[in-house]
Order: structure tokens, then C-alpha cells, then sequence
């Protein structure tokens, strides 16, 4: 098997993805904008997605690539998406829930589409919500109330060490070209009962405020800056209060043991809360 790229190599998926490919001892090059971050022992290139002529000499001996896109935009993707193709054989694309047609942010749909007419071998990996993005109400959890909107909608959130258990399987094994993924943790929440797990991890009581959507998209736009992503993301939430997300299976089946829990996760980051 040839070198494996991982893009996003610091960040809350990727990193997970390089240790556990580290781990197994198979040879993995991290691709990162800060590779100073990069676990010891591990070939680090520095670059950056947006910057496409950085990602030239991190594809050298590449066999496959884990693609993370950052941003809310599909920008420059298809620079980026030809010199994999022009490298490498196959692609693991952490996607959206949702894939092409079905009502995905646009990005995602772009850049499925982008890889599908690239000639290379393709998964895609379509995560629900991520547990992680529950580290937004840190700073709340440690005042004792989470005030957000929609407490009612409810989700099976994923670890993100499942994620990157996912995509090392998939990197590392055979039978996944042209599969798509959905990807969920194994217990269906509702928002406020997950502020109330975590509170749990923590060893403090947490109550949940619902917050008018109006107000949370001011600190959305302020946070991200993209109104139409922004809107997409209240929308979603909303729809989940009366069309819960529901849990799969998938990583499961995969992986030949259960997916982790939320209580799981929150209590790997109960720290990051207190």
C-alpha cells in the first residue's frame, strides 16, 4: 500500500485519522497549516487547501488521500480535486449527511460532484452532527445554563473518533469504492438532553434555555459569515424538533462494534467543559 495523505491533520477528525493510521504502522504523510501540531514520529507538510499549489509536493508516492474541505465554499476545489486525481488513485471525502440532490449545503453537493467526474476511486462519508460542535457551549455549561434554540430537536451525534475509525477502515480495506456512508453515533438526543449529559460528565447540573432563532443567527453570522450557510444550519435544527435525526448502523457494521455514545464522548471532553 502506498502513503496515505491526510488533509486536516490538526483538527478534531484528521488528527484522530493520522494517530490510529500511525498506530497501525502503515505510512501516513499529515497535511497541515500548522505541521508543528502534527503528532511526533509523523511526516508533516505544511499548506493549506485554498493555497492549491501547496498540496503539490505533500501528493508525491500518495496512493490515497482523506479529504477534509475547509470553508463553507467549494472555492477552489477543483484545482484541488484535479491534482489529487493527477497523484493518487482513490479519495475518502468527509461529506455532509445528505448527499447530491437530497439537500445538501451546496459545497458538499460541488464537491461530490467534482470527485465523481474525476476519475479517481471514491467513498464518501456522510457524518450527522457531530458531537464535537457541542464544544461551542463550553463557556455556557460552566455558568450551569446552555441557552441555544431548538432544545426539542433531537440527534445522534457522532464521536469523532468514529469518524477517523471509519476512515481508516475504509483507507485500509477493500469493497468501499463508490459507497456513501451515513454516519451517526448510536443514541438519538434532544439537544437539551445533551447539554444535560454533558453536566452529568462534569459533575454539574446544567439547565437548558431555548433562545429565539432570530438572536442565534446573529452570533452565527458574527461566528461564520456565510448567510446562507448560517440560515441552511437553523433550518436543519429546526426540521430535527418535529423529523428527529435518526441513528444508523453503519459504523457498526463497519467497524464490527458499536459506535460510541454521547455520554462517551462528553466524558473524553469532560475537561474541555469544566
Amino acid at each position: 500500500m502506498g502513503s496515505i495523505l491526510v488533509t486536516g491533520a490538526t483538527g478534531n477528525v484528521g488528527r484522530h485519522v493520522v494517530s490510529q493510521l500511525a498506530g497501525a504502522g502503515l505510512a501516513v504523510r499529515a497535511f497541515a497549516r500548522r505541521p508543528e501540531q502534527v503528532q511526533a514520529g509523523v511526516e508533516a507538510v505544511r499548506g493549506d487547501l485554498n493555497v492549491p499549489e501547496t498540496l503539490e509536493p505533500a501528493l508525491r508516492d500518495v496512493e490515497s488521500v482523506f479529504l477534509l474541505w475547509p470553508g463553507f465554499s467549494a472555492g477552489n476545489a477543483g484545482e484541488v480535486v484535479s491534482a489529487i486525481a493527477a497523484h493518487a488513485r482513490r479519495v475518502v471525502y468527509l461529506s455532509a449527511a445528505v448527499g447530491e440532490g437530497d439537500g445538501a449545503p451546496s459545497h458538499y453537493q460541488e464537491i461530490e460532484r467534482l470527485i465523481r467526474r474525476s476519475g479517481l476511486g471514491w467513498t464518501f462519508l456522510r457524518p450527522g452532527g457531530f458531537a464535537a460542535n457541542t464544544l461551542g457551549w463550553a463557556e455556557q455549561v460552566r455558568r450551569g445554563v446552555v441557552r441555544w434554540p431548538y432544545g426539542a430537536a433531537s440527534r445522534a451525534l457522532i464521536h469523532e473518533r468514529d469518524l477517523a475509525a471509519v476512515a481508516v477502515h475504509v483507507l485500509t480495506s477493500a469493497g468501499h469504492n463508490g459507497a456513501a456512508y451515513a454516519l451517526t453515533g448510536p443514541d438519538e438526543l434532544t439537544q437539551a438532553e445533551q447539554a444535560r449529559v454533558i453536566g452529568q460528565a462534569t459533575g454539574r447540573e446544567v439547565r437548558w434555555e431555548d433562545q429565539p432563532p432570530e438572536e442565534a443567527r446573529e452570533q452565527l453570522m458574527a461566528a461564520w459569515g456565510d448567510p446562507a450557510f448560517v440560515d441552511a444550519a437553523l433550518k436543519t435544527w429546526e426540521s430535527f424538533v418535529t423529523n428527529p435525526e435518526r441513528a444508523t448502523d453503519t459504523v457498526e457494521r463497519l467497524l464490527g462494534r458499536p459506535a460510541l455514545t454521547f455520554r462517551q464522548w462528553a466524558l473524553d471532553h469532560a475537561a474541555d467543559f469544566r
